[in-house]
């Protein structure tokens, strides 16, 4: 969401860095039709000036650099607000989620061997590798 917000923050840099392949971005079928629901609703494109096409081109093309993720393992309950980026994060293996909703993220991802950062400290770290 907040990538669609503004050209120039962090979460769009995260983004853009996937795209460029400096790390593997990892998608489930349900991740990409929970994006897809969320960034299409009225009020979100409205918030941000995009239409229902700029939402799907972004997305197909995220759909183009990830790496598929099959779910086999479903966690639902243990977040306060279910939704599919655990799943997908558990599932894929991941090294880390990047969000800002560390609150309901940080307690639960240590039993998967996984972090939670904010997407400026991944811009850090990808300006401090390419250093």
């Amino acid at each position: 969401m907040a990538a669609f917000h503004s050209d120039a923050g962090a979460s769009r840099q995260v983004l853009e860095a996937a795209r460029a392949h400096r790390f593997e971005l990892l998608l489930s079928v349900p991740l990409m039709l929970e994006y897809e629901s969320v960034l299409t609703r009225p009020e979100h494109l409205a918030a941000c000036g995009a239409s229902r096409e700029d939402v799907s081109a972004v997305l197909d093309e995220l759909a183009s650099v990830g790496k598929r993720v099959e779910l086999m393992i479903r966690t639902r309950p243990m977040l306060p607000d279910p939704n599919e980026v655990l799943e997908t994060a558990i599932n894929g293996r991941a090294d880390a989620i990047v969000t800002f909703n560390e609150r309901d993220f940080r307690p639960v991802v240590a039993r998967f061997r996984c972090s939670v950062v904010r997407p400026g400290e991944i811009v850090r770290g990808l300006v401090e590798e390419a250093e």
